[in-house]
């Protein structure tokens, strides 16, 4: 589609010198797709030419017009709206691009373009919980910003920094401590992480009733918070963890093995991978090197506590805690070592992290740090930062106990697709382990694409019955878009239906409908372009929406077998291939399979 915007972008700037004697080069002429309800596939606004050329914006599109339809060859009419010039395209340009594809002759984003080492951080679990619904959004987003920056030729590497340390890994070991007996994943019958998490849970309740004691007592609340025993064990855990306690390090090795286990079964379920990963055990003392090297150079400062600070004031930020007075690391502190372990092992250009917008604040800090330390990957810095996921109920509570674990919500949804798709009677003659196969395939369908089709920026409310539906702007809809494709290619190849280019040539009038979908094919390549630019999922689910819509009005509308015509007959089965083959592909940047029957 470029390459064919540029063309009708050179005919615009010739006319407008030919005809008005006006110099506007090719590259200044922005051309936007023509709204639906007009015909056309560019538009050329004529506003900002009124001035310059003393004529109004109708006259000088009435004008462009009709010297773009006399002397660009690629296009087929015209139509003038107010200001705005509507561009037609000639179906033979259309076709012969679409020839192009089916041949293998389209353009490759991987070979085009400024190439660039990304690193896309994202999941970043704690070890004293399992994951949760906004885990989900985090894990979803982060797979597929990743896979649509390699479709756009970047070259990328998946990274995970573990939360496996600190204050809150503390408290659940504390807690098994006190009330565990012994347990073990086996023993209980669940999984690790969802032991581990009963027990953080099982603090927070514990803590609570310590904090209404000493309140009860006569203790300021706050001061409560500070005293309460269960936190002073749990600070003191912390330094032993520091000083390499064998004790506490068995434990604590023993508690993040079980997590491990159960985070990596919830990975495989949800279909998302990693290429590396860190541990903030193994980065937050790179983390206190680099606040030494600050305090040596004068860009940190200790106060009389002990504790060690940055002033960020002029950039607009705040005072920052780097380190505590105890000499415990904060948050801030093994992100500074994680960012250079990460430029040691990748020399990156771009290192994107996937953190909820909780953390704005942090991101600017950690960039402005690193700029003022002088380190070269600051300004590859970026905070890909989303909106939290709501639900019905309000806002998740991990210590409470309250959140919507990740592993029940998808077996929800498995349950979910068995129900609507046996209602539908859409596994007919499927054996039980392909039907199991079909409910999965669905459940992750519709989760992964109602969690990425909303922008990334915005808060949302999760729907699990709307997520599901088979019709509207959902992923079993697409899905069931493409097994209706797959079920015309295996008709058309018991049928011996040629779908080669050469089994086309010569048709050249459209209907209406295979315009329409030939134009959406031509923008593939652009939008994965457009996706990656703004690190937006959304981009890719609207264009695979709009690609599955589009389809199916011409199913609707055009019938395939009953064409007599041997050469329309094999460009609609080519057209329906093509399809199939870019919904797949638009589909699997989301992290999304799709069924090949239904």
């Amino acid at each position: 589609m470029k390459q064919l915007e540029t063309q009708i972008a050179q005919a615009i700037s010739t006319a407008l010198l030919d005809t008005f004697q006006h110099t506007l080069p090719a590259d200044q002429i922005n051309l936007q797709p023509t709204r639906k309800e007009f015909a056309g596939t560019f538009t050329f606004v004529t506003f900002p030419l009124t001035k310059a050329l003393g004529k109004g914006p109708e006259q000088i599109g009435q004008a462009l017009g009709e010297a773009l339809a006399q002397q660009a060859p690629e296009v087929a009419g015209f139509n003038v709206v107010k200001g705005f010039l509507n561009i037609e395209i000639k179906d033979t340009v259309w076709l012969q691009q679409f020839a192009d594809q089916v041949s293998g002759l389209g353009a490759d984003l991987s070979k085009t373009g400024p190439k660039q080492k990304v690193v896309v951080e994202y999941s970043s679990p704690n070890t004293n919980k399992p994951l949760h619904l906004g885990h989900l959004r985090n894990n979803f987003l982060g797979y597929s910003v990743a896979e649509i920056l390699k479709a756009a030729g970047h070259d990328v590497v998946k990274a995970n920094l573990v939360n496996d340390r600190g204050i809150h890994i503390c408290k659940s070991m504390i807690a098994y401590e006190k009330f565990g007996q012994g347990e073990t994943p086996q023993s209980a019958g669940i999984k690790g992480d969802h032991l581990v998490g009963k027990y953080y849970v099982a603090f927070d309740k514990a803590y609570k009733q310590e904090i209404d004691q000493l309140v009860a007592q006569g203790m300021d609340k706050e001061q409560a918070k500070k005293q309460a025993p269960l936190m002073l064990e749990t600070q003191e855990m912390l330094q032993k963890w520091e000083q390499h306690d064998p004790e506490t390090i068995a434990l604590w090795e023993k508690m993040n093995g079980w997590v491990y286990e159960g985070f990596h079964e919830t990975y495989r379920n949800i279909g998302v991978d990693f290429d590396k990963f860190y541990y903030e055990s193994g980065t937050y003392l790179l983390g206190k090197d680099r606040v030494e090297e600050g305090l040596e150079r004068g860009v940190f400062f200790r106060k009389e506590d002990g504790s060690v600070w940055i002033d960020l004031t002029e950039e607009g930020l705040d005072e920052k805690l780097v380190l505590r007075a105890d000499g415990t690391s904060v948050y801030i502190t093994q992100d500074l070592g994680t960012a250079e372990l990460k430029y040691q092992d990748f020399h990156y250009d771009q290192s994107v992290y996937v953190v909820a917008d909780e953390q704005n604040y942090h991101f600017q800090v950690l960039k402005a740090i690193l700029k003022k330390l002088g380190k070269p990957y600051a300004n590859g810095i970026y905070h890909l930062s989303y909106g939290m996921v709501d639900l019905p109920s309000g806002k998740m509570k991990s210590r409470e106990g309250t959140v919507v674990d990740a592993d029940e919500l998808v077996q929800e949804m498995i349950d979910t697709a068995r129900q609507k798709t046996d209602e539908l009677g859409k596994i007919e003659g499927f054996t039980p382990e392909e039907a199991q196969t079909l409910y999965h395939t669905l459940a992750m369908g519709a989760l992964k694409y109602f969690l990425l089709k909303v922008d990334p920026k915005k808060r949302m409310l999760f729907n699990p019955e709307e997520s599901i539906e088979f019709h509207g702007n959902t992923g079993p809809f697409i899905q069931y878009t493409h097994a209706r494709i797959a079920a015309i290619q295996r008709k058309a190849a018991d049928l011996s239906i040629a779908s080669d280019a050469a089994a086309f040539e010569g048709v050249t009038n459209l209907h209406e409908t295979e315009r329409e979908v030939l134009v959406l094919l031509n923008y593939a390549d652009t939008t994965i372009a457009d996706a990656a630019k703004n690190y937006a999922p959304s981009i890719i689910a609207q264009y695979a929406f709009d690609m599955a819509k589009a389809y199916n009005r011409f199913y609707t509308e055009v019938p395939i077998f009953q064409e007599p015509n041997a050469k329309k007959l094999s460009f609609r089965i080519a057209l329906s291939a093509q399809v199939a083959k870019t919904i797949k592909h638009s589909m699997s940047l989301l992290g999304i399979a799709v069924p090949e029957r239904m």
